[in-house]
């Protein structure tokens, strides 16, 4: 994806959404990759930080990244809905509503099959690849112009059902790869800011 996409207003706020599922007993499994990348970013603008989003039901972070000669940069606000994965849609429309957001300045982090561990893309439009928390957010947006940033996490051995899979905590030997997947995925999104 070309980062100076003139379809993009630098001038206009960024929504970036990681997908997940809230509450401990989802925390380090596969489908929370996408609040790993939030985090990231998070740690990266030193003025973020997360607080209860009473309309959507999200934790949100607003801020602002920095520009040339460390001026203000465009604004950016992190979210990681509250809402399980496959209700992503509601929460992310509510925020793009509330913060004045084109779908073309949302960023959707996410899990992806498809992809093996550690690779990560990032395109605007296209199809869900049967992950239901994309499907959601195309339904709730009414459009598939809004960027994906797939992270992967590869197939699932064997002949073991991709729900389960997904739902799982990475592997011992797979976890060093989280945060080097959530940094990447971050320096895609910040080319955009």
């Amino acid at each position: 994806m070309n980062a100076s996409d003139p379809a993009r207003n630098p001038d206009s706020t960024l929504l970036v959404v990681g997908l997940g599922n809230p509450g401990p007993r989802y925390e380090g499994t596969r489908h929370n990759l996408g609040f790993a990348v939030v985090d990231e970013l998070a740690s990266r603008l030193p003025q973020a930080h997360f607080a209860a989003h009473k309309r959507s039901g999200a934790l949100v972070a607003e801020a602002r990244a920095l520009g040339p000669g460390g001026r203000p940069g465009r604004k950016v606000v992190l979210a990681k809905p509250g809402s399980y994965m496959n209700l992503s849609g509601r929460p992310v429309r509510q925020l793009a509503d509330f913060f004045h957001v084109a779908p073309a300045d949302v960023v959707v982090a996410h899990d992806e099959l498809e992809l093996d561990l550690g690779e990560v893309r990032m395109r605007r439009g296209g199809g869900d690849h049967g992950h239901n928390g994309l499907r959601s957010v195309t339904k709730a947006l009414g459009t598939k112009d809004y960027t994906r940033l797939s992270c992967g996490i590869g197939r699932p051995p064997g002949r073991m059902d991709p729900a389960d899979y997904v739902l799982r905590p990475f592997a011992r030997k797979e976890r060093d790869e989280v945060p080097i997947i959530a940094a990447d995925a971050a320096d895609l999104v910040e080319k955009l800011l």
